[in-house]
């Protein structure tokens, strides 16, 4: 196998572990939309009125997005819509922390209790470096749907 096959199988099932982290939360946060929501909240971030817009949508973008993605369908694009949520997500993070909220980041929904702090944010930017490199370079590997 030589080395540019093995960098686009690197990048596919980078890509397929994203997909799976933003499938699994979506999912979660789908059957737990009040736990969400108050996650949310705990932000201190938006008005009230707001919150269950976000809470309703973000799981279905995660979710959609996340599938799109393991099926390889339009890689580029949803790997730009889920770079994006993690640009706002670690923002949001990054604020919990400057404020010394001790709040759950509510990033995996009910599925991850962990607690905003700099591992959330790395954990964040390694997911955005994923997705930035799916971006970067959308090969069609490991894909179930080709696109031409």
């Amino acid at each position: 196998m030589n080395k540019e096959k093995v960098i686009n199988y690197l990048i596919a099932l980078t890509r397929i572990y994203l997909a799976l982290v933003f499938i699994v939360s979506g999912l979660d946060k789908i059957n737990n939309l009040d736990a969400f929501a108050i996650s949310i909240e705990n932000y201190r971030l938006f008005p009230t009125q707001i919150i269950n817009i976000f809470a309703i949508t973000i799981p279905w973008i995660e979710l959609i997005s996340g599938a799109f993605l393991l099926l390889g369908i339009y890689i580029k694009e949803n790997s730009i819509i889920i770079a994006s949520l993690l640009v706002v997500f670690t923002t949001a993070v990054i604020i919990a922390v400057a404020r010394g909220l001790d709040i759950d980041c509510g990033c995996q929904g009910t599925f991850d209790g962990q607690k905003v702090g700099l591992l959330k944010i790395i954990e964040n930017v390694s997911l955005f470096i994923v997705a930035y490199l799916s971006m970067k370079f959308p090969r069609q590997v490991l894909t179930f749907i080709k696109q031409y």
